[in-house]
């Protein structure tokens, strides 16, 4: 039996999955996060740790007799980019084929089945990537929160902090999410909440999981929390339209997947959807297919030069 592995590595947890020749899942695997390697002996420990956990879980729930058989073909991505993985992999797998990438780009597969499309992630940060039918990448943000970000989480949070110090300095327009704010972080006053922003007390994912404040506060029909959730969907609109552009004619059909926490908001993701309609008739917004990890899997079949249908996936992946 050839087998193909797919692994998604994020940063809350990672997925390993295995398939067969004709695409049908045998097993999957899943462990906590293996995070960033770089030079650290412990980050690589957990790295080699979580990865080997993750791939045993999955040949045991295949019924394979090898702890770590030989794979055809394997993907793995890792929201810390491949650069300091590579060498690694290379000695825990027995590998024909070994591609290892982004979570972005597996997160495409998946979404895309594969297939030609785009997705827009908007989670702490935001990144647009997208297929073309020639099979041409193209990708636009994700320069992470010091250049660009717009639209995601910590983006989001930001303005209301803007917003929230201008009501502080008597300049700004009355806004709810002054209140909201001092209450979620205990804080007695603006000044104080932003200049704590600042500190290692407060890292981006603490401040990035206050957009929840926003949106709370647009459905309760805050004019500025309602302001800001319209801006950030046209940040996002803004990288979609530039990936669109880079890979499909204007009267093609473009398949577009949300991902990220950021898309639970109504208000956003209605407001993005309506620009993204109104922007060409032939611009397409739909749910993603499949899962990252899912994903990773049909890209080693990619790179082993196969295109199959992965069937008997579990409903954890879909």
């Amino acid at each position: 039996m050839t087998l193909f592995l797919g692994v998604d590595g994020g940063q809350s947890s990672t997925t390993a999955l295995i398939a067969d020749e004709t695409g049908r899942v045998l097993g999957r695997g899943a462990d906590g996060p293996c995070n960033h390697v770089q030079s650290a002996a412990e980050g690589r420990e957990k790295f080699i740790r979580v990865i080997g956990g993750c791939v045993r879980a999955a040949c045991a729930e295949a019924g394979l007799a090898a702890e770590l058989p030989a794979f055809r073909a394997a993907c793995l991505g890792f929201s810390g980019g491949p650069a300091d993985k590579q060498g690694i992999l290379r000695e825990m797998l027995t590998v024909d084929d070994l591609l290892v990438t982004t979570d972005a780009a597996i997160a495409l597969a998946g979404a895309c089945g594969g297939g030609p499309g785009i997705i827009t992630i908007a989670g702490t940060g935001h990144i647009s990537m997208g297929r073309g039918r020639d099979g041409k990448l193209a990708r636009a943000g994700g320069w992470g929160y010091i250049f660009g970000d717009e639209g995601g989480g910590f983006w989001i949070a930001c303005q209301a902090v803007r917003a929230a110090m201008q009501v502080h300095e008597h300049w700004g327009v009355s806004t709810s999410l002054h209140g909201r704010l001092l209450e979620a972080t205990g804080f007695a006053e603006a000044n104080a909440m932003m200049h704590a922003f600042y500190t290692a007390e407060w890292p981006r994912k603490r401040v990035a999981a206050l957009s929840r404040i926003v949106d709370e506060e647009a459905e309760r029909s805050d004019a500025v929390a309602i302001s800001i959730l319209e801006r950030g969907a046209a940040e996002l609109i803004r990288i979609s339209a530039i990936v669109r552009g880079n890979l499909f004619a204007a009267d093609e059909e473009a398949r577009l997947s949300p991902i990220g926490s950021v898309w639970k908001s109504r208000i956003l993701r209605e407001s993005f959807v309506r620009q993204w309609s109104q922007a060409n008739p032939y611009n397409m917004f739909a749910a993603p297919a499949m899962g990252p990890a899912a994903g990773a899997l049909l890209e080693a079949f990619r790179i082993a030069g196969l295109s199959v249908e992965l069937h008997h996936l579990p409903e954890t992946e879909k």
